[in-house]
């Protein structure tokens, strides 16, 4: 146990980034996975490119998520809307362009831009928790 009685060195909102992190990077390898050996052969190539672009996108907010766990820029309510935005972001773009690719509703492209500006918006405030923490 740490002085302030909690388990570990991080503070719990870097132990849930860390999680969310984890956890989507695992989500991504195996989405990676699964578009290389199960989609390969079904998808036409222009869809499984858009299947492997979430998966990419889902990988480095992933990464970033993980980062973000140990970092050393203080219990910021900037960072706790950046963990948020890469997580609203991660199921808005890269979910929506998994069930766009996989279903070939084109309505789902209509939902990824919403997530390409929540993960705009979590690195927004990641440079504002940058820009507070001088």
């Amino acid at each position: 146990m740490g002085a302030n009685g909690q388990r570990g060195y991080l503070l719990p909102m870097y132990r849930r980034s860390l999680f969310y992190g984890a956890l989507s990077a695992f989500v991504a390898v195996g989405m990676g996975a699964f578009g290389a050996h199960a989609l390969r052969a079904r998808l036409a190539p222009e869809m499984l490119a858009v299947f492997e672009t979430g998966a990419r996108y889902q990988m480095y907010h992933a990464l970033a998520l993980v980062a973000i766990s140990f970092g050393n820029i203080g219990g910021s309510r900037w960072v706790n809307w950046a963990v948020q935005a890469f997580l609203v972001g991660t199921v808005l773009f890269s979910g929506s362009l998994y069930l766009l690719a996989l279903t070939g509703a084109r309505g789902w492209g209509a939902v990824t831009p919403l997530g390409g500006i929540a993960f705009l918006a979590g690195w927004g405030c990641l440079v504002m928790a940058g820009w507070r923490r001088q």
